[in-house]
């Protein structure tokens, strides 16, 4: 397809996509696509790759829209699924393996102290191999901006930001709680370069890229130049326009790598075979790490870990300047789904991903389907919480972990004094992050209050936050 915009409208015309689409079937095919365009539309992203792996193959991989624009007199240039999209974050996967290769090979422990190959870095001996793969280590990260910044435009060495970043105090005790940070794969690439003996680009490719035959995977700090989309942004509302690239350096071992999304799905397919590294490694790549407390950090090594329409998906976004990319698979439906798109800040791979999954895995139990009345379902939530009740049938496990003992009593002691419901009304509702968001203000008696509310396609609820008006 590609976007054609006319008088601020965006129009989708049909144009070819890869030939691997006819083992979709003809009507999940239509369903996924009008999916495909619908969000499109809505977000105006300039293009997406949409790749599905499942039965043990790639059975979709496509490519919507103008990877270049019209600009400057230069002609737009119809996205195909065969150009090198952008992964970002997705790449500290292909990291954690290599990591996982050399405890193979007896060369380091996950549990080996940094302090081990970085001696002078911010509590080296506390900090280990592992909580640098969990993001549980404490050190800060480097790059928490979804713009790119001046520093970022001029050449990095990864040893330099290592020592800048996990030489400053730590953020929390190391194991105690957990926050994302690039930081901690830039370390742990380092470490596997010490280890190895070799460029960790060079130990990727001969140990991981070659063996599974992942076809046209570009290392960014060295082949920028190669990417044939344009990755842009969007000021406000505004036109789309040319992004402003990282320097190479700034990329290493936590998102430097871009590929076709076949090939992603083709690295997904690996992680549902496990056809690389051992039993016992998958098993530790693919484990929710704990915390001192124990408590889960909904997190494993490189990738996420969580419940979607009842089921268990291991998943992570990535962004660079430009791009914005998606991957999600389900271990036990042996599904996966991935959404390369070339704007960042966007919305659109996300929702493409979670309506894709919607079509492929609706929920998987009747008790899953989605609630029919939210506001009724808001408003028994609040009055259970001015008795200190609390349904957690109704919520995720990431809104259970929000709604501790703690924060239970602290809203039934600031609602309980208010009384009765006067009303209760939607003011707001839009697509966040794959989930539908609700926003609510209650009037009682006395105060009136905003509900902020994100509903999970099988109708859990990932958000219910409370502040007054």
């Amino acid at each position: 397809m590609n976007v054609l915009r006319w008088g601020g409208l965006i129009l989708l015309t049909v144009s070819s996509v890869a030939a691997q689409a006819q083992d979709l079937d003809p009507a999940t095919k239509a369903k996924v696509e009008n999916e495909i365009r619908r969000v499109m539309r809505e977000t105006g992203v300039p293009s997406a790759q949409v790749g599905v792996a499942r039965g043990g193959k790639v059975v979709y991989a496509a490519a919507f829209g103008e990877a270049r624009i019209a600009y400057e007199g230069k002609p737009s240039i119809p996205a195909t699924a065969e150009m090198h999209y952008a992964v970002g974050s997705i790449s500290k996967q292909f990291t954690a393996a290599c990591v996982l290769l050399l405890q193979e090979q007896g060369k380091l422990k996950l549990d080996d102290p940094v302090g081990k190959w970085f001696p002078n870095l911010t509590r080296a001996n506390d900090v280990t191999l592992r909580m640098l793969l969990t993001h549980t280590s404490g050190y800060s990260d480097y790059a928490p901006q979804d713009y790119t910044i001046p520093e970022w435009t001029h050449t990095a060495k990864p040893v330099e930001v290592v020592r800048k970043w996990a030489g400053k105090p730590l953020d929390f005790e190391p194991g105690t709680k957990w926050q994302y940070s690039n930081t901690n794969f830039v370390l742990a690439g380092l470490i596997v370069e010490k280890v190895a003996g070799m460029p960790f680009r060079d130990f990727l490719r001969e140990n991981v890229l070659t063996p599974l035959k992942l076809q046209e995977v570009l290392d960014l700090d060295y082949d920028r130049a190669k990417m044939e989309p344009t990755g842009y942004k969007r000021n406000a509302l505004g036109p789309l326009r040319p992004a402003i690239p990282e320097a190479p350096g700034w990329y290493f071992a936590d998102g430097e790598l871009s590929m076709p999304v076949r090939t992603l799905m083709e690295w997904d397919l690996s992680l549902l075979n496990r056809t690389l590294l051992k039993p016992a490694s998958y098993d530790e790549m693919f484990a929710e790490q704990k915390l001192k407390d124990g408590t889960g950090s909904h997190y494993a090594l490189g990738q996420q870990t969580d419940t979607r329409n009842g089921r268990l998906v291991l998943h992570h976004s990535g962004e660079i300047g430009g791009f914005v990319a998606q991957n999600f698979w389900y271990p036990k439906e042996g599904v996966a789904i991935g959404v390369l798109t070339n704007q960042d800040a966007s919305s659109a791979a996300g929702l493409i991903t979670a309506a894709v999954s919607q079509i492929l895995l609706p929920p998987a139990s009747a008790s899953a389907a989605a609630v029919s009345d939210p506001k009724a379902t808001v408003r028994g939530i609040l009055e259970a919480f001015q008795k200190g009740d609390i349904d957690r049938s109704l919520f995720t496990s990431n809104a259970n972990f929000y709604f501790s003992p703690q924060a239970v009593g602290d809203y039934r002691t600031s609602l309980a004094p208010l009384g009765a419901i006067q009303s209760l009304t939607e003011t707001r509702t839009l697509l966040r992050g794959g989930m539908q968001m609700r926003v609510y203000t209650v009037v009682y008696a006395t105060k009136s209050v905003s509900i902020s509310t994100y509903w999970m396609p099988d109708g859990k609820i990932e958000q219910f936050l409370l502040e007054g008006q």
